[in-house]
Order: structure tokens, then C-alpha cells, then sequence
């Protein structure tokens, strides 16, 4: 699995990925379901956000019959949380080192 951090911590940037990623993680969920929780928003603008999510490695797209089933992509979660872990890491080594 190739592991973009940049790609996914900028997807996760907008704030309507973010509860995609929160809604497909807890259940699949088809892109029209996923849409109906978005009222403000079109169903195209939706479409769009799983895309980019997809694309970042954040979510698996399944398809069943012709609808498209969404969820999020656990071991890429645990990939970008290690990233994450291994920066927090390093900066309070940092700061250990400085005496902060």
C-alpha cells in the first residue's frame, strides 16, 4: 500500500470530509446515502468528496450491483495515525532535548 501523507492530511482538510470519513467509518454506505446527509449540498459536490477521499487512500469504494458502497480504509486510518504517532514522536524528543 503506498502511503501519501501530504495527499490524505489534505483531503481530510475540508471540513464535509471529514464526516464522510466519520459516517463511513462507521457503517457502508452508498454515495446517495451519503449524499441525503448533506441537504446543503449537491449530490455532484458529493461525489467530488469521496472521490478525492478515495484517491488520498482514506476510503474503499465496493460496488454492488449498480450502486457504490463506501467505507473507510482501516489499515490506511492506522497507517496515517503511525505517521502521526512517529511525528508526535520526534517532537517531544525535541523537546525533551531542549528542556521544554
Amino acid at each position: 500500500m503506498s502511503f501519501d501523507s501530504g495527499r490524505a492530511l489534505q483531503a481530510l482538510g475540508a471540513p464535509r470530509r471529514r464526516v464522510i470519513l466519520e459516517l463511513t467509518a462507521a457503517e457502508e454506505l452508498s454515495a446517495g446515502a451519503i449524499s441525503k446527509r448533506f441537504a446543503e449540498v449537491s449530490a455532484p459536490a458529493v461525489s467530488q468528496h469521496l472521490r478525492v477521499l478515495k484517491e488520498a487512500g482514506l476510503l474503499i469504494e465496493r460496488r454492488h450491483g449498480t450502486r457504490r458502497l463506501y467505507r473507510a480504509d482501516t489499515q490506511a486510518l492506522q497507517a496515517r495515525c503511525d505517521y502521526l504517532d512517529d511525528l508526535r514522536a520526534s517532537s517531544q524528543r525535541l523537546d525533551h532535548r531542549l528542556g521544554l
